[in-house]
């Protein structure tokens, strides 16, 4: 069997499925209402993406997008609304090189809109105008992802070198 007919097998083989997508946590805190709509000046927009996997069973996996968009006028908060939007996936015939890719890249992607449309639903129905976010490139992000890993352990390692040849 050549090696583009192995990988054809495996690809074959190789199945996902979304077996559940739900939010796990929510948050939307305005603080300073009402007064806050009286105040003028530039909206400050700051967002943190997070993501969490956990093995749950043989080939099923929850995975976590967590999103805290945070909205500010010079100090004063405006709004602050939160998501973790979750999802289980059932994962099965990958390779681990390609688990972690589709865990860290295609799960994501298929939370992101639910998660995009929660915070929009949280900042409107928080009397706020529509705030849409944009697309995020999880292969991007996955591939720095990787890159900080191999750095980290290109460093650890060479630290342990050093280590033992100052022990010698």
């Amino acid at each position: 069997m050549s090696d583009s007919s192995a990988a054809t097998d495996q690809a074959s083989q190789a199945q996902f499925t979304v077996q559940k997508i739900y939010v796990k946590d929510v948050s939307f805190e305005a603080p300073n209402t009402p007064g806050i709509f009286n105040d003028a000046g530039q909206p400050q927009l700051n967002m943190n993406l997070n993501q969490k996997v956990a093995r749950l069973d043989d080939g099923v996996f929850e995975v976590v997008l967590g999103i805290t968009l945070t909205c500010a006028i010079e100090e004063k908060n405006v709004y602050l609304a939160e998501i973790e939007q979750a999802g289980v996936f059932g994962l099965a015939g990958f390779d681990e090189r390609n688990l972690d890719m589709m865990l860290g890249t295609y799960c994501p992607n298929v939370l992101f809109p639910y998660a995009r449309q929660a915070i929009s639903d949280l900042i409107t129905a928080g009397g706020f105008p529509p705030f849409y976010l944009q697309p995020i490139n999880f292969e991007a992000l996955y591939a720095e992802g990787l890159r900080r890993r191999a750095e980290n352990f290109a460093q650890q390692s060479s630290g342990a070198i050093m280590a033992e040849g100052g022990n010698a």
